[in-house]
């Protein structure tokens, strides 16, 4: 019973190891954000550096998605139209709609 035991458990430390590290090292995506009723949803976005945020406008108007420090921007975006930058290094990043200067969200990427 004791070499069974042993086996179960070496098993089950290597396929926790193997989990912690592939989710250490996958690879960042694509996170989607919409513009719905004169709101970024979600207004606060959280991300590993490298992963691109797209935002779609979901609204019946024009909106842009525009940094404050000017990393990205945005042309106006119709209906259905989408936006993605990639962000490549760490740190939080505010922006607004130019068109509704009221719409304000922000990312946050980790590394």
């Amino acid at each position: 019973m004791s070499l069974l035991r042993d086996s179960l458990c070496a098993f089950a430390s290597g396929s926790v190891v193997c989990c912690v590290v592939y989710a250490a090292t996958a690879l960042p995506g694509e996170t989607r954000a919409s513009i719905n009723n004169f709101m970024f949803k979600p207004d606060t976005i959280a991300v590993p550096v490298g992963t691109t945020v797209v935002w779609q406008n979901d609204d019946e108007i024009p909106h842009t998605v525009t940094s404050v420090d000017g990393t990205f921007h945005s042309s106006a975006l119709d209906t259905k139209d989408q936006f993605g930058f990639t962000f490549d290094k760490a740190g939080t990043f505010e922006y607004f709609c130019r068109l509704h200067p009221r719409m304000k969200g922000k990312v946050v990427v980790a590394t």
